[in-house]
């Protein structure tokens, strides 16, 4: 049945690319492994939303290959020596896609609007900002609340997409429908769960470096019918491959395999404080916690779901970042350790819980995997499959006990921990909140320093490691693949596809 889905889903594909011939040439066809939740920078929270917003809505800035920042919609940022006061000058000649013109004004707007909008996940991103100045058209002056370092490499994300003020007004809450940004392409159609529409923005100020006409992201969760549908031509793009069809790529002279170090990483999320789905043994009880990560043979994972190809991983940084904390190395599997831990907590096994994962193969299989360990302690995990951007809505709502979800990473190492385990931030799905581990977060984003900032981080996790609030499982690899037509494809390690420089061959 997989197999026939997958062909069936692929002939779809191939049909509608087929329509046009002419169009198929300038179309790009982009398989995604999820349906974004939305396309509103302000309120959009999920990594296949930031590959669409990618196209749709140009950055202050931008990281390139190797991760440096570099200017997108700002030209150059300033900091005074205290650090409480960013200048940043605009780039001139830029407009939105409903014609308006992108200066300060609109930069004020928008930073405005991350901050204060009701159910905007930008809020944490740009909590220390106390104030935006417009000092000319094409300046800005940003007042901190106290310094923060991070806040540069915030903006190279959502936070620092800007949106059209004019549109945001005359459209108000229903701008998520159809968002105008200054990016290289505009929105045109969506049709929930199947596709996304964007055509070129002939007055794009950069669009010399665009040669696509169009772009179709397709939703298609099983990477084995999203794999099917670039083997057949039906796609010219995928994201997120399963580690065992890397042969499969290698093996098709009409496509190409990328495979990349990433800025991701997968865990448990548990829930701590959100509603009552929190009240039981492992939500109230750190030794409980720490037993079901002692149940997980983090390698074996690795091998048995990903082939080897992932690096299985215990904190918000991998082995090989230079902000992971060695004193922290990964827990070796220990099943008597985890059951002694249970029976000092005081509580009955069979432990029976409820695993949210999102509705895709590979975590599927993850999830069993842990599923099997865990029992080995007295852990009954109950799977609950959960298609992605509703799983997200469970999440924020608190109707989980253990959610199974990954991070698509930031360039800042603040954004991958504060996001998801500081108090009150919008990611913090478990509600969890500790005063130590806020402290040591909040120090960390006062220094530039590296090796000032690292000592603040081994704070937070040592309370993090007491507290087990989330459990990370493992760090993944970008593997995408593309068809041989596709040139001009650079995959930088956020695995955010950008359009710039694409060219379809004939």
């Amino acid at each position: 049945m997989k197999t026939r889905n997958a062909l069936l889903g692929a002939l779809f594909l191939a049909a509608t690319a087929a329509v046009s011939p002419t169009l198929a040439q300038t179309s790009l066809r982009i398989g995604l492994a999820e349906d974004p939740d939305n396309l509103d920078p302000t309120t959009a929270g999920s990594y296949v939303g930031r590959i669409v917003l990618a196209a749709m809505c140009d950055k202050l800035f931008d990281i390139d290959e190797k991760l440096n920042i570099v200017p997108q919609l700002a030209l150059s940022h300033a900091t005074s020596e205290d650090g409480k006061t960013v200048t940043i000058t605009l780039r001139p000649g830029v407009k939105f896609q409903d014609g308006e013109t992108f200066d300060a004004e609109a930069v004020k707007f928008t930073l405005d609007r991350h901050m204060t909008a009701p159910g905007s996940f930008r809020k944490a991103e740009l909590s220390q900002i106390d104030k935006v100045e417009v000092v000319d058209p094409l300046t800005v002056r940003l007042l901190l609340k106290a310094p923060f370092s991070p806040l540069i490499a915030q903006l190279t994300d959502r936070a620092g997409m800007m949106v059209s003020p004019k549109a945001v007004k005359e459209a108000g809450d229903k701008f998520v429908a159809k968002p105008i940004c200054a990016g290289p392409f505009k929105f045109v159609e969506r049709v929930a769960q199947e596709k996304i529409v964007l055509e070129r923005f002939a007055d794009y100020w950069d669009k010399d470096r665009i040669h696509i006409d169009r772009v179709t992201y397709f939703s298609i969760p099983d990477s084995t019918v999203r794999l099917a549908n670039l083997r057949s031509g039906a796609l010219d793009l995928m994201e997120r491959l399963l580690a065992t069809d890397i042969p499969t790529v290698r093996g098709d002279p009409k496509l190409k395999l990328i495979v990349s170090p990433s800025l991701m990483y997968t865990g448990l999320t548990i829930n701590l404080a959100n509603t009552d789905q929190a009240k039981n043994p492992l939500g109230q009880n750190a030794k409980v916690r720490q037993a079901l990560e002692l149940t997980i043979d983090r390698d074996a994972l690795n091998k048995v779901v990903f082939n080897g190809e992932f690096t299985p991983g215990n904190q918000w940084s991998s082995p090989t970042n230079p902000y992971y904390i060695a004193k922290f190395p990964i827990p070796a599997r220990n099943i008597e350790k985890a059951k002694a831990l249970i029976k000092e907590a005081g509580v009955a096994t069979p432990i029976t819980l409820e695993l949210m994962v999102p509705n895709q193969p590979d975590l599927k299989q993850v999830a069993e995997v842990i599923q099997a360990m865990a029992a080995e302690a007295g852990f009954d995990l109950k799977l609950r499959l959960t298609e992605f951007a509703t799983s997200l809505s469970e999440a924020t709502k608190g109707n989980f006990q253990i959610y199974l979800i990954g991070w698509s990473g930031r360039v800042d190492p603040d954004q991958n921990v504060i996001n998801h385990l500081g108090c009150n931030t919008p990611f913090n799905w478990g509600k969890y909140c500790s005063e130590k581990t806020q402290a040591a977060l909040n120090e960390a984003r006062t220094f530039t320093d590296p090796a000032k900032r690292k000592p603040a981080y081994e704070a937070a996790l040592a309370q993090i490691e007491a507290d087990r609030p989330l459990i990370y499982l493992y760090h993944q690899a970008l593997i995408f693949a593309h068809a041989a037509k596709l040139q001009g494809y650079r995959q930088p390690p956020d695995g955010i596809i950008r359009i710039q420089d694409m060219k379809l061959a004939p």
